[in-house]
């Protein structure tokens, strides 16, 4: 048995999310990946599923009433945290040992944080808008989500910085440099209201090279 991330989408939508490549992102190596085993998936924590639940809750009114639907499910195989889509759907797999060890250095920030990233991959596939510019690669694209959800949230100034070292410390293989996605985070944050100045002091906080 499966905890669905969002159960708005239509049946049909869930053709093209099938149709992708069987893991989209994930913020564990190439290696990782090839060690996960989806027979050991598992229902997730309840903590877990508050901490997805304010994360939809913060996405949904821009993705609305095509909100991709995706199992989130936890994994000792999982590559950190991944979206993968196979002839079932999508789901979000998260390996239990990787979110105590965010947790533990950088709090429930981080975790909305990355949740937030990886989860914005499947809005980007079937809401494309045009404040996320067309150049960016699918990593930069999921940041700006990820900004926004962030912007959302209304994190104090010590929490904001810390999801945003959490996303600097596990960056998608694909997209290691922190300035592109710093800028994609920035914008994505002012987009949704929040105040750039206050982004700019937390990201400077990160310690990451521009």
């Amino acid at each position: 048995m499966t905890t669905r991330f969002r159960v708005l989408l239509a049946a049909a939508l869930l053709v093209p999310l099938a149709a992708w490549a069987d893991v989209l992102c994930a913020l564990g190596s190439a290696s990782a990946v090839k060690a996960y085993k989806a027979a050991s998936d598992q229902r997730p924590s309840a903590d877990t599923m508050q901490i997805v639940r304010r994360v939809n809750a913060t996405l949904m009114p821009f993705c609305q009433p095509e909100c991709p639907e995706a199992a989130m499910l936890r994994n000792d195989t999982a590559p950190n945290l991944m979206l993968a889509a196979d002839q079932d759907g999508a789901k979000l797999v998260y390996a239990p040992q990787f979110f105590a060890a965010v947790y533990a250095k950088y709090g429930e920030p981080a975790l909305i944080a990355l949740i937030a990233h990886v989860y914005g991959h499947a809005i980007d596939e079937v809401k494309r808008p045009t404040w996320l510019p067309a150049s960016w690669n699918m990593e930069l694209r999921a940041d700006g989500w990820a900004g926004c959800v962030l912007a959302k949230s209304n994190l104090p100034a010590a929490s904001l910085s810390s999801a945003l070292a959490a996303l600097a410390s596990y960056p998608p293989p694909p997209q290691q440099a922190w300035a592109p996605r710093s800028a994609a985070l920035r914008l994505g944050f002012s987009h949704c209201g929040g105040a750039t100045p206050e982004f700019d002091a937390a990201a400077r906080s990160t310690n990451k090279p521009k």
